[in-house]
């Protein structure tokens, strides 16, 4: 985001800091749906149940985007003894990268169908760059949140699919190191180690498979 902004980008940054304020607003409400519907409704206590990005956004996890590349969004309150379903902890967990899933998919259609249909505003460079930005990161925050380090979705769900025994240590040793593992993965990456290069070009890779008009 730096280099946008030291090469005089800003139209580009912005619309990168929307369409990421867009996209961590609906993954977390997306947290706190799921907890509602499972039994808990401990983040519509807390006011998180709704897409106001006042109410999910962190002023420090957006400026580090902007700093470092890399961000997050205040985590959603549940509390898992509510829950209805055994399988409320991985669904919960799972429904923030489903509904970055589903944001593109609606949102490149919306775009393709636009273009379809013969609105030469869907083909203006702004639009057409939106569209496809938005689209871009809900699915990189989709295969971001499910890598299994760390705070991220993915220890949830990977920690409730393991075997009992398997789980348990799984589970005591990502308390204890996966957010310094987690870490030094984004230090590598700001040091030009390409760690998660692999992560944008699934994400390349997989939208032009989302297109159905």
């Amino acid at each position: 985001m730096l280099q946008l902004l030291y090469s005089q980008q800003y139209a580009l940054a912005v619309l990168i800091i929307i369409a990421l304020i867009i996209s961590l607003t609906f993954h977390e409400y997306a947290h706190a749906a799921s907890a509602k519907i499972l039994g808990d409704d401990t983040a519509q206590r807390m006011g998180r149940l709704n897409i106001n990005p006042v109410a999910h956004i962190d002023p420090m996890g957006l400026l580090m985007v902007v700093l470092v590349g890399f961000g997050y969004a205040k985590p959603v309150p549940t509390n898992p003894n509510n829950y209805t379903s055994r399988w409320g902890i991985p669904l919960v967990a799972a429904a923030g990268p489903a509904m970055n899933l589903v944001l593109a998919f609606v949102v490149i259609n919306i775009y393709a169908l636009g273009v379809k249909s013969g609105y030469t505003w869907f083909t203006e460079p702004g639009p057409e760059r939106f569209f496809f930005l938005l689209a871009s990161i809900n699915l990189i925050l989709m295969l971001f949140n499910l890598i299994p380090l760390g705070p991220l979705d993915g220890h949830y769900i990977l920690g409730f699919l393991l075997p009992d025994n398997l789980s348990r240590t799984y589970l005591h040793y990502n308390s204890r190191y996966g957010h310094f593992v987690f870490l030094g993965l984004i230090l590598l990456s700001i040091l030009g180690i390409p760690i998660f290069s692999r992560i944008m070009s699934m994400a390349r890779s997989i939208l032009p498979n989302l297109i159905i008009v």
